[in-house]
């Protein structure tokens, strides 16, 4: 079997994640009386592949996925999802890198005092 068609290929929390995401989508869905038709309709594919999504399949589109969160008024949760200004490891890498002491260059000039 390919990699591309093995779906172990994945790891096991992305497969589980992605489970509950579809899972979560799916109840979204019944919550607010969207019917499984009518939800494949407004995202311009098959109810097979409204199936598909819900299942969490992880060969679905990331478009897909961000027209059914537009429809659960849920896209602004999905846009936020990686804020880098509250990156904590990253900001913190950055902030490990930065220079220990910052030297003037002796071709540049002190800046005359008011």
């Amino acid at each position: 079997m390919s990699v591309k068609g093995n779906r172990f290929a994945l790891p096991l929390p992305v497969r589980r994640a992605l489970g509950q995401l579809g899972g979560d989508l799916a109840l979204a869905r019944r919550r607010r009386r969207i019917s499984t038709q009518s939800m494949a309709e407004r995202l311009q594919i098959s109810t097979a592949t409204l199936r598909r999504l819900e299942r969490g399949d992880p060969s679905l589109s990331v478009g897909t996925l961000a027209k059914a969160l537009l429809v659960l008024n849920a896209l602004e949760r999905f846009s936020g999802l990686l804020d880098t200004g509250a990156d904590d490891l990253g900001l913190q890498l950055m902030d490990e890198a930065l220079p220990k002491r910052i030297v003037r260059k002796s071709s540049q000039r002190e800046p005359k005092a008011l």
